[in-house]
C-alpha cells in the first residue's frame, strides 16, 4: 500500500533547523522501533506533535492536545492532515479499545496526574502503548536546555521523570513483564553540530541515558476460559472475570483515591 501525504505536512518548528531535524529523527527512530505500526492500523497520538511518524506507515491517525489554543496552533500549523481533537488527556474523549496503537509523547511532563493518564491510554488501546518523555537524569544537558530542545516554551511548567519513575507507573498499572523500552539523545547540543555519527556509537535499547525515552507494551490480557483467565499484562486474580474494560476502569478508580 502505497501512502498519500504531503511532506509539508511534516514540517514544524522542531525540524526548521539541523539540529532540531536530527533530534526528531532520532526520536522518530526509537519510536518506529518500539511500536511498530502497520499499514491500516488506527493510531491516537496524545500531545498533537508526532502523528505525522505514524500516518507516513500508513496509520489511520486521530490526534488529541490539551486545549483548543493547542488544537488552533497544530491545526495552522499541519492543517486537515489529522483527525484532531482538543480534550482532557485524564479523561480521554474515546470508547474502551478505540485504538490498535495509543502514543503518549510529552505529555505525562505537563500532566496532572501522569498515572491517570497512563491508565487512560491503557482503556482506549486494544493492542499497543507507548509513552515518550524528557529523562530528567539525561546527560544531555540542564533541564532548561532539554525544555528548549524538545520544544517545551521557556515558561512552562513541567516535571521531568526517569526511567524508573515511569516504569512503576506502567507495572502499577500492568506490570513489567512485556515492557520493551529505550532512549535516544546522550550529548549536549554542540556535540551534534561537530560530530553526530557519536549518538550512533551508543547502544539504545534498554539505556537508561538518553534524553528523550521511550517504552512500548501491549495493552490487553486474554482469557483462555471462561473460568480461568489468563493475563499476558494485568494482575488479575484467578477468581476476577471482570472484562478488559471494567479492569482499567476499576484501576483508574484507584488512581483517583
Amino acid at each position: 500500500m502505497v501512502c498519500k501525504w504531503n511532506k509539508n505536512d511534516l514540517q514544524d518548528e522542531r525540524t526548521k533547523t539541523s539540529l532540531g531535524d536530527y533530534i526528531f529523527s532520532r526520536q522518530k527512530e526509537l519510536i518506529l522501533e518500539l511500536v511498530k505500526p502497520a499499514s491500516g492500523e488506527r493510531m491516537l497520538e496524545v500531545g498533537g506533535r508526532h502523528w505525522q511518524i505514524f500516518r507516513e506507515k500508513c496509520c489511520s491517525v486521530t490526534g488529541l492536545v490539551p486545549s483548543v489554543k493547542t488544537l488552533e496552533s497544530v491545526r495552522k500549523q499541519f492543517g486537515k492532515s489529522a483527525d484532531l481533537y482538543a480534550g482532557d488527556v485524564e479523561d480521554m474523549p474515546f470508547s474502551d479499545d478505540e485504538f490498535d496503537i495509543v502514543a503518549v509523547i510529552n505529555t505525562l511532563e505537563t500532566a496532572r496526574d501522569p498515572q491517570k493518564v497512563i491508565a487512560e491510554a491503557i482503556r482506549v488501546c486494544r493492542g499497543r502503548v507507548f509513552l515518550g518523555f524528557i529523562n530528567k537524569y539525561s546527560l544531555a544537558g540542564t533541564q532548561k536546555r532539554l525544555k528548549e530542545i524538545f520544544g517545551f516554551s521557556s515558561i512552562d511548567k513541567i516535571n521531568f521523570f526517569s526511567v524508573e519513575e515511569i516504569k512503576k507507573m506502567i507495572g502499577n498499572l500492568v506490570g513489567r513483564e512485556y515492557l520493551k523500552w529505550g532512549s535516544v539523545i546522550y550529548f549536549p547540543a554542540i556535540v551534534y553540530g561537530v560530530f553526530s555519527e557519536l549518538e550512533e556509537l551508543v547502544p539504545y535499547m534498554r539505556n537508561p541515558l538518553g534524553a528523550f525515552a521511550g517504552f512500548a507494551f501491549p495493552a490487553k490480557y486474554t482469557y483462555r476460559t471462561v473460568q480461568s483467565p489468563v493475563t499476558t499484562t494485568y494482575k488479575l486474580k484467578d477468581d476476577n472475570q471482570v472484562t478488559a474494560p471494567e479492569a482499567v476502569r476499576g484501576m483508574l478508580r484507584e488512581v483517583d483515591r
